[in-house]
């Protein structure tokens, strides 16, 4: 569960670029699923949008292809 005492919660939308071309042409990634070339959601608790972008791509690291596409204070 999301704790946003500690910061605030941001919606961070992301995406893999590699797997979107190659679904593009109809082929699939070795290691990540065809469902990473579209946009998914996630919450992230942050104090700011910097600290979400960062807390973000930890994960889903830009070297693997991952794009941050819009990150926003959710209404939450």
């Amino acid at each position: 569960m999301l704790n946003p005492s500690i910061g605030q919660v941001f919606l961070v939308k992301f995406y893999n670029k590699v797997v979107r071309a190659l679904v593009k042409e109809n082929q699939s990634h070795n290691f990540y699923e065809d469902h990473w070339a579209d946009v998914h959601t996630q919450d992230v608790v942050a104090r700011t949008e910097a600290e979400a972008r960062t807390k973000i791509a930890k994960r889903f690291r830009p070297e693997d292809g991952f794009v941050i596409e819009t990150v926003m204070l959710s209404a939450l």
